[in-house]
């Protein structure tokens, strides 16, 4: 919509406030909120004058005036506030240079579309993330000096099997909850109703599902969008499941790995190049791949542990990518392979389907930072011709030590993966996409304020293992 449609599409749906929406770097989501008279063609170019002081990893307070500019296109009305508000996703500009401000990831997002037009490459990069997520019945935490405790509960946990008042049964098994029909899917009504606030809100959704683990794992897949407009809708997707659930009395959380024990959530991204309406990724080579996709994975591998940083950006992220779990930690190419870091889905001949499927990431991730990340690699890996290798087409969970030895793997740890970021972001910096100077505040927040908190607190578990040593 244009800024004159969606003051009409305003008027129409009765919207008396408009709530203009932005993220952070660690990629949560902040909003302000206006009345609708406040709102005019003008607010599209002029802005919102806000406050950046306070917002995590951005500006110093002596320079933290922003304007915050409304983006026409991703208007909506927001389906749960009492008072019928107008929604937007905005941009953050510098009030004096009026240039997007490049800690912005909405921002660094758009940059790297630029950069790929700008290489003349492609002039489109398309993303379908799939974002698992859990829903839980009651959940509790807590971390003092002196004690800590977490606590999650599910009516579907397969943990409640034994519980005896009010135990009807039909709870999936550990690691078995993949596609069981209702009432051991407890969660078909609740998810059917996501996705219609989904399409009221303007995504198109393929399909939802329960997913592997036990105790409320589940899926709701997008279509695939342009990289900006697809990180557009993981913000809106992830704040639309959440309330929805929240109306019924559950918690949603996309946190890769609350049970132990069990699948943890992954946000495998598809992602391939179009040039004028053309896909650039189907040709004669491994899996009906051209050599651009090839070398395009081969950037993605090459730059897949300094990725992790940002991909995988959580210290929780790491109890869910282990070797000889769930997730795909060998930095391998295959098709079909769900235990290689890239698969090239096959489920489709058509030269329109041919992509390339990034398992690594989670749903912690900032979509903006993550999706403009693996482009920057993909590009790199064209650009510079990376060669991926040779595919590995068996399951990496079941190659001997010896093969194992000769596959690269992502980090064990978020240290790991700030390391490796440090040692490797050469490829971000290109296009001015990502600035040294926002990987050096990225890296000091996670160390300081994620890794160093976790790595210094004593964990529960090391009371059962080492109190009575």
């Amino acid at each position: 919509m244009s800024p004159k449609d969606v003051l009409a599409f305003a008027k129409a749906e009765g919207a008396k406030q408009v709530d203009v929406r932005f993220t952070d770097i660690p990629g949560l989501q902040h909003h302000i909120t206006y009345p609708i008279t406040q709102l005019n063609e003008d607010s599209f170019e002029d802005g919102f004058g806000i406050d950046g002081s306070s917002i995590r990893g951005w500006a110093a307070i002596n320079e933290s005036d922003m304007l915050l500019i409304p983006d026409a296109s991703t208007a909506y009305m927001d389906p749960f506030y009492e008072t019928p508000t107008l929604v937007m996703t905005g941009t953050i500009l510098d009030p004096i240079t009026k240039q997007k401000y490049d800690r912005d990831p909405r921002n660094i997002a758009r940059k790297a579309e630029l950069h790929l037009l700008a290489t003349g490459l492609a002039d489109t990069c398309y993303f379908g993330a799939e974002a698992e997520f859990f829903i839980f019945d009651n959940v509790a935490f807590e971390s003092t000096p002196h004690s800590a405790f977490y606590e999650i509960d599910a009516e579907e946990g397969r943990w409640n099997e034994g519980r005896r008042e009010n135990n009807l049964g039909y709870r999936p098994r550990y690691k078995e909850g993949y596609f069981p029909v209702p009432p051991t899917d407890h969660y078909q009504d609740l998810r059917a109703k996501m996705v219609e606030v989904l399409e009221k809100a303007g995504l198109s959704i393929e399909c939802h599902h329960h997913e592997v683990a036990t105790g409320g794992q589940c899926e709701i897949d997008q279509k695939f969008d342009t990289l900006l407009r697809s990180a557009d809708n993981m913000m809106t997707y992830k704040y639309i499941v959440r309330n929805v659930a929240y109306q019924y009395g559950k918690s949603v959380t996309f946190m890769p790995k609350p049970i132990y024990g069990d699948n943890g959530s992954g946000m495998h991204c598809h992602q391939s190049l179009w040039k004028n309406g053309s896909p650039l990724f189907a040709g004669e080579e491994y899996a009906g791949l051209s050599q651009m996709a090839l070398w395009y994975i081969g950037g993605l591998l090459r730059h897949a542990r300094a990725l992790s940083a940002i991909i995988a950006p959580t210290t929780n992220s790491y109890k869910r990518l282990v070797p000889g779990y769930e997730a795909p930690v060998n930095l391998a190419f295959s098709r079909r392979n769900r235990s290689a870091a890239c698969r090239i889905p096959m489920y489709s001949s058509s030269p329109k389907a041919k992509r390339v499927e990034f398992r690594p990431p989670d749903p912690s991730c900032n979509p903006y930072l993550g999706f403009a990340a693996m482009l920057m690699a993909g590009i790199d890996g064209v650009i510079n011709k990376i060669d991926p290798g040779e595919p590995l087409d068996k399951d990496i969970y079941d190659l001997s030590p010896e093969e194992l030895r000769s596959v690269p793997s992502m980090p064990g740890s978020l240290e790991e993966a700030l390391q490796c970021l440090e040692e490797d972001h050469a490829f971000l910096l290109k296009g001015d996409v990502f600035t040294e100077e926002l990987i050096e505040t990225y890296i000091s927040y996670k160390a300081r304020h994620e890794a160093d908190a976790v790595r210094l607190r004593p964990h529960p578990y090391e009371f059962s293992l080492y109190y009575d040593i």
